[in-house]
């Protein structure tokens, strides 16, 4: 089984895609992330509204980089999973 995972709960950016073996565990094919750190360092720490607007802006970004470091396409999954809180409201 092949599934995407997003995260988006806080002040980085992630899109994995892990594959499980039915015998049980698994392999990391790919992970993409994306730290928010230097945008809220003049904040002096994270800013919701900042982290969601940055979450918008390159989640696309980080999932297609993801599939075109694996050469699967979205059809190729079987499932997506998204971190769901607790975290930002706009994540």
């Amino acid at each position: 089984m092949r599934v995407l995972g997003i995260e988006t709960t806080c002040d980085e950016t992630a899109a994995a895609i892990v594959e499980t073996r039915a015998e049980g565990g698994g392999t990391i094919l790919v992970d993409e992330v994306r730290s928010q750190i230097a945008e809220h360092a003049k904040f002096g720490g994270v800013v919701p509204e900042v982290a969601a607007r940055a979450h918008c802006e390159v989640i696309d970004v980080l999932v297609r980089k993801a599939l075109e470091q694996t050469g699967l396409k979205i059809a190729d999954l079987d499932a997506i999973a998204a971190a769901g809180g607790p975290g930002l409201i706009g994540g």
